[in-house]
């Protein structure tokens, strides 16, 4: 048996023996057949925008437009979205004034050479661009949220005539989706809101989990961000495992991303025939398996699929590294897994650590399951010390997996695992 796990911009071939109990957990997405082109498909969604006017009456009358973009670690099409969303907005009001404004809500900040590849010549060199900078960017406080936590956002979508969006919608590990309201919270917010949305408590929460919106705090205090911060419409995608547009919703922030999110979640969700010993996963490839941080959103798929103390495998290629020092500080300084969870469900709300998120759910998975990650060597000794095993390809990992669960283990492999909702099979 033979099967293809995403890596950076390639594929690893995984062999198993035919005596090996293995299921393959895939969701309908990369199967689905859109009746239209990827253009087509941005075209006609802005044609019949859901719960809104078109994008070109919205822009009537208006001196001023800002369209929040994605940043370098999110693969959405932004030179297929944003020709339509320019000239809709230059159709409605011919010396309209547009700003492009990155989401980069905490990450570091996208370079030029990575917008540039982003966004294509043209739109890189005749608009105007401003990457959003958590710390530094001139900041405007909305209000409180319901949770209490202060809304504090880039000035500049306090000061445009409209607000407007693009993205894609993902499952996601913790906010239940991506899109939608996500591009105002974490995307153009000061570190300190983010750091409040991501607290310890939120993201203990049952139902801050993926492809859960109804009852997630982290989604709740996200859509009235999106709401105090104004954002009147939104282009986003679907898109498949070679990132290619294969369904678009536009119109109203709110009432277009459910429509995305209700038919993500009928692509997407899986439930496994049972659990396993052995999992194995992936980030999906590049962008989203640039650094170890990331590639926690994969472990949590298989977290699902995995029995207790059962082994997960997970496959990136990291080639930006770890992608937070604190994030892999906290793991390598604490004496175990569940001592540093102890720590973290003590810290409050306004006293969030940076990448507190990340770990505690990877501790979450570690006080749990033994964890193999397969990348590139440089990484070998940091994979060791955040708690987990390294090897550097598949077949040595699943020899490590078997030694531990022994020469009969089930195994479930999951080659894309940001791109299922795995339904819990307790």
């Amino acid at each position: 048996m033979k099967y293809s796990i995403p890596y950076g911009h390639n594929l690893l071939e995984l062999k198993l023996n035919d005596t090996v109990s293995v299921e393959c957990i895939t969701n309908r997405l990369h199967n689905y057949q859109p009746a239209y082109g990827e253009a087509e498909l941005v075209a006609r969604a802005m044609q019949s925008p859901v719960g809104s006017l078109p994008l070109n009456e919205l822009a009537a009358r208006k001196k001023n437009a800002v369209i929040i973009i994605s940043d370098h670690t999110r693969p959405v099409p932004s030179r297929l979205i944003l020709p339509p969303m320019l000239a809709a907005l230059r159709k409605g009001s011919p010396d309209i004034k547009i700003t492009l404004l990155v989401a980069t809500g905490c990450h570091r900040l996208t370079t030029p050479e990575e917008l540039q590849s982003k966004l294509g010549e043209e739109i890189f060199h005749d608009e105007k661009i401003v990457v959003h900078d958590c710390d530094r960017s001139p900041l405007i406080n909305l209000g409180k949220l319901p949770s209490g936590a202060e809304l504090i956002v880039n000035s500049l979508i306090c000061e445009t005539d409209l607000l407007i969006a693009e993205g894609f919608i993902e499952p996601h590990f913790f906010a239940g989706f991506s899109g939608g309201r996500k591009s105002i919270l974490p995307g153009v917010c000061s570190r300190k809101t983010v750091l409040g949305n991501h607290c310890a408590s939120f993201i203990a929460d049952p139902s801050a989990f993926t492809g859960i919106l109804e009852g997630n705090p982290i989604h709740r205090d996200m859509v009235a961000a999106a709401k105090m911060a104004g954002l009147k419409y939104i282009v986003n995608t679907v898109l498949d495992a070679d990132k290619k547009v294969i369904a678009a919703f536009a119109g109203d922030p709110f009432k277009a991303h459910e429509k995305g999110c209700a038919f993500l979640k009928e692509q997407c969700s899986v439930t496994p025939e049972h659990k396993s010993d052995i999992v194995i996963t992936s980030n999906g490839g590049a962008p989203l398996d640039q650094n170890v941080y990331q590639a926690v959103k994969g472990i949590t798929a298989a977290e699902q699929a995995v029995l207790p103390g059962g082994v997960i495998i997970m496959c990136a290629e990291c080639a930006d590294g770890i992608g937070g020092d604190s994030f892999y500080k906290a793991l390598k300084e604490c004496s175990s897994p569940a001592a540093l969870m102890d720590e973290i469900l003590r810290v409050p709300m306004d006293e969030t650590i940076p990448d507190q998120w990340q770990y505690q759910i990877l501790v979450r998975i570690l006080m749990n399951h033994k964890v193999i990650f397969v990348t590139h060597p440089e990484l070998e000794t940091v994979i060791r010390e955040m708690k987990m095993d390294y090897a550097s390809t598949p077949e040595e990992a699943l020899k490590k997996a078997f030694s531990f669960k022994g020469e009969n283990a089930s195994v479930t492999v999951i080659p894309d695992g940001v791109s299922v909702i795995v339904e819990n099979i307790n």
